[in-house]
């Protein structure tokens, strides 16, 4: 990962209790970001999104929080983490409206789009990484 990070937290999503203190630690970053309200929830939004697909889709992981300056602007960066199956066609997993439960298949398509960038990495039977960050305007 490029650029500084400051004060990162690491928070472990094993319950729904998980999801909901992720939720928590990425509203008090991005205030602290100084962002807009729209952009606070945009950044909650996918963070939420995220963090139940680490429950549910990877058995529970963790996500990692903080503050980044990279070329003079400043940042909130999320990593989100799982030791589950992987997703087998990230193609696949990256369209709209397709969804491997019961969901409306929103979660990674939705969460990229809500962030300035957004890196999965995954590999069967070895889980995935997926990194976002959202720049302050």
């Amino acid at each position: 990962m490029n650029g500084a990070s400051s004060g990162s937290e690491t928070l472990e999503i094993t319950a729904n209790a998980g999801v909901v203190q992720a939720r928590q630690r990425v509203r008090a970053l991005a205030q602290e970001c100084r962002f807009s309200l729209v952009e606070q929830t945009k950044l909650i939004t996918a963070a939420s999104e995220l963090a139940r697909n680490t429950l549910i889709h990877g058995g529970g992981g963790t996500m990692t929080a903080g503050l980044v300056e990279e070329r003079g602007r400043r940042g909130v960066r999320l990593v989100f983490s799982d030791r589950g199956p992987g997703i087998p066609d990230v193609d696949l997993a990256l369209t709209d409206g397709w969804t491997s439960g019961a969901g409306m298949g929103l979660g990674l398509s939705g969460s990229k789009r809500l962030v300035d960038d957004f890196v999965l990495e995954t590999a069967a039977g070895q889980g995935t990484t997926v990194t976002v960050t959202k720049w302050a305007r």
